[in-house]
């Protein structure tokens, strides 16, 4: 027997099969889409000041967004990306467009979202537990959710259609790897 111990050669990093990479091209077009509408419109549900979700650079923004502002957000935020991704002047007014178009499709949806909470708080302190009622709340809110990724995937398929597979490349660049924790940490230079 020999004194040295065996070990198993590393296995040498395979590339990727070819449906993963599609699927990465996919879901950088679904970032797109998702910053362009559901980032813009989820910041406007904030009440405040304050960090994470629906917060501007850690309370900057005061209270909850106007639509206008909203949509100015989502503007330039298509206009950061159209230079990252090297989009023509076309491709730019175009996802603008896209952008502006699901922002007043979805803006309105935060109106119900606040109704619905208001609706909830009085459910659950009211003096008997209506289920009924709650059902009917919970039954609002998935078609409420459904409405919003309709609108989110429809905005992700009209954006996938401008940009050619190079420019959708590119956005993977500014992704998290894979199982990496944590929405936009890839966009931070």
């Amino acid at each position: 027997m020999s004194d040295t111990e065996h070990t198993p050669a590393a296995a040498p990093n395979p590339q990727p099969p070819r449906g993963r990479t599609r699927k990465a091209a996919w879901i950088a077009v679904a970032v797109l889409a998702v910053g362009l509408t559901g980032a813009a419109a989820t910041s406007a549900f904030s009440r405040g000041p304050g960090f994470g979700p629906g917060h501007w650079h850690g309370g900057f923004m005061r209270g909850p967004m106007t639509p206008a502002q909203i949509e100015d957000r989502a503007d330039r935020m298509v206009r950061h990306l159209a230079v990252e991704v090297d989009a023509s002047n076309d491709q730019q007014d175009k996802l603008r467009a896209i952008a502006k178009a699901a922002v007043k499709d979805i803006v309105p949806m935060r109106d119900k979202v606040h109704a619905s909470r208001e609706q909830a708080r009085k459910l659950l302190t009211e003096p008997t537990v209506n289920r009924a009622e709650i059902e009917r709340l919970r039954a609002e809110q998935v078609a409420l959710a459904d409405a919003f990724s309709k609108r989110v995937a429809q905005a992700l398929g009209d954006a996938g259609e401008i940009l050619t597979v190079e420019q959708r490349k590119k956005i993977d660049e500014f992704l998290p790897p894979p199982g990496v924790p944590g929405p936009g940490r890839g966009w931070i230079r």
